[in-house]
C-alpha cells in the first residue's frame, strides 16, 4: 500500500490530531456517574496527561442508550449531563476538549453546544440521518467502525460527512464480532483506514469487551490493555481511546474492561516511546 499523506483535524483550541502530530488520548469514564466524580476524574486526567506531555480529549456520555439490560444505569440524560460537560470545560485552564456520543438527530445540535467531537456509536455508523446531523453542526465527528464492517467499509460513512459539508471526520476502530463474545482487532486496519487520509483512533477499552458476556451486562478483559494498545501506537494510530476509572470495580459501566486510573500514566509512557519510533518511520517514508 502506497502511504497516503494525512490532513490534521484541529479539535479544540490546540490540538491536532492526524497528519504527523503525537498520537491523542481520548479518555474518560464510560458514563456520566455524578457531577463530582465526573468533574474530579476529568481533573486528574488532566494532569496526568500534563505531566505525561499527551494531548487529551475528556471523553464521557451522558447517556448509554445500548446497555444490555435495562436495569443497567444509562447516565443522566442529555440536559444535565451536557451541563456537567459544560462545567468539566469551564474547570480546566486550558479548555480541554470534550467528547461525547449522540443517539439520535435530534441531540446533534445541543451536543455541539458544548462537545468539541460528537462520536457516532459503533451500533449506529450506518445511520445516515445522524451522521449528517451531526456533520452539519461543524464539529468534528468520530465514527466508530461497526463491529460488523471491513476497514474499507467506512469510506461510506466519512462520504456522508462529507456530503454534508463537513470533513472533520475521525474513524475509530473498536473490533470486529469474532465468533459469540468476543470481538478480535486486525491490526492491518489501520494502515487500511488511514490511507483514506483520515486519521484513525484505536479504542482499546471496547475491543476488550466481551459483548454480553456477563449475564446481563457486557463484560471484558482489561489486563489485555497495555498489549493491545502498544500494538495498535506500533502500527501508527493517531489516538488512543480508553475509559479510565479510579476504582473500576465500582464503575457503573465497562467495569471490567477500564483501566485503572494509577495504571494511566506508566501506559502513556510505554506509547509515547512506541509512538514517537513510528513517526519517525512515517516521516522517512514521506520524505
Amino acid at each position: 500500500m502506497s502511504p497516503v499523506r494525512q490532513t490534521a483535524i484541529k479539535v479544540g483550541d490546540r490540538l491536532a490530531v492526524g497528519g504527523g502530530s503525537p498520537f491523542v488520548l481520548i479518555a474518560g469514564p464510560c458514563v456520566i456517574e455524578s457531577e463530582a466524580h465526573t468533574r474530579d476524574l476529568a481533573g486528574r486526567l488532566v494532569e496526568i496527561t500534563r505531566r505525561a506531555g499527551v494531548p487529551f480529549v475528556f471523553k464521557a456520555s451522558y447517556d448509554k442508550a445500548n446497555r444490555t439490560s435495562m436495569r443497567s444505569f444509562r447516565g443522566p440524560g442529555l440536559d444535565e449531563g451536557l451541563r456537567i460537560l459544560a462545567a468539566v470545560k469551564a474547570d480546566t485552564r486550558e479548555r480541554v476538549p470534550i467528547l461525547t456520543d449522540i443517539h439520535e438527530p435530534a441531540q446533534a445540535a445541543p451536543a455541539a453546544a458544548v462537545a468539541d467531537v460528537l462520536q457516532i456509536p459503533a451500533f449506529l455508523c450506518r445511520q445516515t440521518d445522524l451522521i449528517v446531523a451531526a456533520a452539519r453542526t461543524g464539529r468534528v465527528v468520530n465514527i466508530k467502525k461497526g463491529q460488523f464492517l471491513a476497514p474499507d467499509d467506512v469510506k461510506h460513512a466519512i462520504a456522508k460527512a462529507a456530503d454534508a459539508g463537513n470533513d472533520k471526520v475521525i474513524v475509530t476502530e473498536r473490533g470486529t464480532s469474532f465468533g459469540y463474545h468476543n470481538l478480535v482487532v486486525d491490526m492491518r486496519a489501520f494502515p487500511m483506514m488511514r490511507g483514506q487520509g483520515i486519521p484513525v483512533v484505536f479504542d482499546v477499552t471496547h475491543s476488550l469487551q466481551l459483548p454480553g458476556g456477563g449475564n446481563g451486562v457486557t463484560a471484558g478483559l482489561a489486563e489485555y490493555i497495555e498489549p493491545l494498545a502498544s500494538a495498535g501506537v506500533a502500527a501508527g494510530v493517531d489516538g488512543v481511546f480508553l475509559e479510565v476509572h479510579e476504582d473500576p470495580s465500582r464503575a457503573k459501566s465497562d467495569a471490567q474492561n477500564a483501566l485503572r486510573l494509577d495504571l494511566l500514566e506508566p501506559l502513556l509512557e510505554r506509547l509515547m516511546a512506541i509512538d514517537a519510533i513510528a513517526k519517525r518511520a512515517e516521516a522517512r517514508v514521506h520524505g
